[in-house]
């Protein structure tokens, strides 16, 4: 069972997604910007009018499951960009949260820790 705090966590980050835009900028099956061997398994972009430890929005991963709303976060720390941050993982599917830290760690070679909503 989660504690009190991961549900106020996963609660909070629920309201924030609920409450804000999402920008894509990446779509799926597109390539990274900068390294276009790196093909995006989801949407992804950002929570419009939130700040992200890099000062820019909030980055989310959206997927296919819609209406499941956050589902998980990763925890990323980027060596090359030296900044860590939170990516939330939005209606996706088992398999798109996989793909989306698969896509992370062994693509992109970012370290990430996924941390799933359990309730």
């Amino acid at each position: 069972m989660p504690d009190a705090g991961s549900v106020q966590f996963f609660d909070a980050l629920a309201e924030m997604a609920r409450t804000s835009t999402v920008v894509i900028d990446r779509p799926r099956n597109k390539p990274h910007p900068k390294i276009p061997e790196a093909i995006y398994p989801v949407d992804y972009g950002h929570l419009e009018g939130t700040t992200s430890g890099d000062g820019e929005g909030i980055d989310v991963f959206v997927g296919s499951a819609t209406g499941a709303g956050v589902v998980a976060v990763l925890l990323t720390a980027d060596l090359v960009k030296r900044d860590t941050e939170i990516k939330l993982v939005l209606d996706c599917t088992p398999a798109e949260i996989e793909a989306v830290r698969s896509f992370l760690v062994d693509v992109l070679e970012i370290g990430a820790h996924l941390v799933t909503r359990t309730n």
